[in-house]
């Protein structure tokens, strides 16, 4: 599903990324794991196209056998969440302080999909019941929510669409013990359930082998 081929990837003149390769198969689960400052962020915003500052300098990325190295932005806007969806390292933090979760995500979904907005909260239930999110988060606003309820916000607005791939930045990294067992089984559950890839990156070596199919070093 997801191949990086020779992936070179530099800020300014400086490389950050020399000559990564790896493949991703349809239903597994990815991990990247290495030390801050390694660069394992860097290349899941490569894949998702959302590097900024940054730039690739060499290789290609592939999706489903197509190259999305350098798509363009109305290119790139109908791969981001119906085929890749991306969780943030800080979750709460992407969404806007002053809207709703609900008003958000189903803003997110009308750029893709012509749904009503019962057919919108039908479907963010069902993903909410596998990742233990309560119906009431869509009429929250995020800074009332804890880390692990942004966390799950976050992971709703990645899935609302079931992309075929997700890319998580260091989804447990904010969290307590307790509440990061609880989304990594989650994670699982949502592989379990919609088939989904998972591309995740961490620095925990205990939560990547616990849960990963395949693991990468930096």
């Amino acid at each position: 599903m997801l191949k990086v081929e020779n992936l070179c990837i530099s800020y300014g003149e400086k490389e950050i990324i020399h000559n990564i390769n790896f493949t991703v198969a349809q239903g597994k689960i990815f991990v990247i794991v290495g030390q801050s400052g390694a660069g394992k962020s860097t290349i899941l915003k490569a894949i998702a196209g959302i590097l900024g500052a940054g730039r690739i300098t060499g290789g290609q990325i592939f999706f489903n056998g197509r190259n999305i190295t350098y798509l363009e932005d109305t290119e790139r806007r109908k791969l981001a969440g119906e085929s890749i969806g991306y969780i943030f390292q800080n979750a709460t933090a992407s969404f806007c302080p002053i809207r709703t979760i609900g008003a958000q995500i189903f803003e997110s979904v009308q750029a893709h999909k012509n749904w009503s907005r019962a057919e919108f909260i039908s479907r963010a239930k069902s993903i909410m019941q596998n990742i233990n999110l309560e119906e009431k988060v869509l009429d929250e606003y995020p800074f009332r929510l804890s880390g692990g309820m942004g966390q799950r916000a976050g992971i709703l607005a990645a899935m609302i669409l079931e992309p075929q791939i997700l890319l998580a930045d260091e989804p447990t990294s904010a969290l307590d013990p307790e509440t990061q067992d609880s989304v990594i089984e989650e994670f699982l559950k949502l592989r379990e359930r919609y088939g989904v890839s998972i591309v995740m990156v961490t620095h925990n070596l205990e939560v990547a082998n616990y849960i990963a199919d395949e693991i990468f070093q930096l």
